[in-house]
């Protein structure tokens, strides 16, 4: 990850990057006791606009809740939010697209292992929007390492602590010669990447696992729902096999920090013609245009 810009937001203030930290001895550090999520800021001159600000929000709220974090409910609203970030990127300034990563930690110090009335502390910071996945078609390696139940680490919450996971997988995967991770679940089935939803093409439909195979419900695999089945595109969400990735006629990726990026190979087994298919890069297309100038689905809050 690029560094952070220098301007940080720490419980209710701005504060220099070197300076915004939590303790060694709070859960955040001791237990990875904190929830966050990214999403894209898009500069058009002196304007800048944050994509599906609003389900962000909603995001923390709902990991938080799922968690038991319950002292966020009562401290944050998406006012308040809003206003936080608008300050964030007012005294920043930055002049090309960013991430924000906007992070509730509990800071309670040595609590032992419970989170309810717990101490918190919201941080936010900038950096510059740098895709963590090739763009231009990526390899993949199915992992070894099977993604966490819903019933040991729900992935609907995005748990800091949880990404020791993801790591794992996708370590495996680079020292293999691999760019990311293909995690399956405790039966095989496909889940997602280490930090991207996964979806393949096959007969002009479009495929993805649902929500109920282990993976993070995203904000951008939702917008790639709802553009498919505007372009007419016919959308299934169920049970993926591996195999179903091997002779797929498309395979691609989301996420905020993904992007809408094309997959050509799959455990060495080349996705059809080894190039980015039509369905693919259509929805690309389509998905970067809303993330910069989107007016239909009120997807833009404007930061000012």
């Amino acid at each position: 990850m690029a560094n952070p810009y220098p301007h940080v937001y720490l419980g209710d203030r701005i504060v220099a990057a070197e300076e915004a930290t939590v303790s060694v001895a709070s859960s955040a550090v001791l237990y990875g006791l904190s929830v966050y999520t990214v999403f894209p800021v898009h500069v058009a001159g002196a304007a800048h606009t944050a994509f599906r600000l609003d389900d962000h929000f909603r995001r923390i709220e709902e990991s938080c809740k799922i968690i038991g974090i319950d002292r966020f409910a009562t401290e944050w609203d998406f006012d308040r939010f809003y206003a936080a970030v608008v300050e964030l990127i007012g005294r920043n300034m930055p002049t090309t697209d960013v991430f924000v990563r906007a992070t509730v930690h509990v800071v309670e110090s040595i609590p032992g292992t419970k989170v309810r009335g717990c101490a918190i502390r919201l941080s936010m910071f900038v950096y510059d929007a740098v895709p963590i996945v090739p763009q231009d078609g990526m390899r993949l390696k199915s992992s070894p390492w099977r993604r966490i139940p819903d019933n040991a680490i729900p992935s609907r919450a995005k748990v800091n602590g949880a990404y020791v996971n993801s790591v794992l997988a996708k370590q495996d995967a680079i020292d293999s010669g691999y760019d990311d991770c293909v995690f399956l679940d405790g039966n095989g089935h496909v889940c997602e990447l280490s930090a991207a939803n996964i979806f393949l093409v096959r007969n002009d439909t479009l495929i993805t696992p649902d929500v109920s195979c282990d993976i993070l419900d995203g904000i951008n695999r939702r917008t790639i729902l709802t553009l498919a089945a505007e372009d007419g595109i016919p959308v299934v969400e169920r049970t993926v096999d591996l195999t179903e990735l091997y002779i797929a006629d498309e395979v691609f990726v989301t996420g905020t920090s993904a992007g809408a990026a094309p997959v050509i190979e799959v455990d060495g087994r080349v996705v059809a013609d080894g190039r980015p298919g039509p369905v693919s890069q259509a929805l690309r297309k389509r998905h970067s245009a809303a993330l910069r100038t989107d007016t239909l689905h009120g997807w833009l809050t404007t930061l000012a």
